[in-house]
């Protein structure tokens, strides 16, 4: 079976968030906001993320449809 290791991961710890134990998609980690998970406290940044980047769609779609 195949995995992926996050090179801020040392030791089951996070090196990168103040050294607390690895949790892939909490607050700060790198891969928060960028992936699902099936924690959907862990989605809210990608959430965010989707909603912002549907918001300027629509304005620019409102935009042309009123010169």
């Amino acid at each position: 079976m195949a995995g992926w290791g996050c090179p801020h991961e040392i030791n089951d710890v996070c090196s990168k968030i103040s050294n607390l134990p690895c949790d892939p998609g909490m607050k700060g980690c790198v891969l928060a906001g960028r992936y699902v998970f099936g924690s959907e406290t862990k989605n809210a940044r990608l959430r965010e993320k989707q909603a912002r980047e549907a918001t300027p769609a629509a304005d620019e779609h409102n935009a042309a449809d009123h010169p």
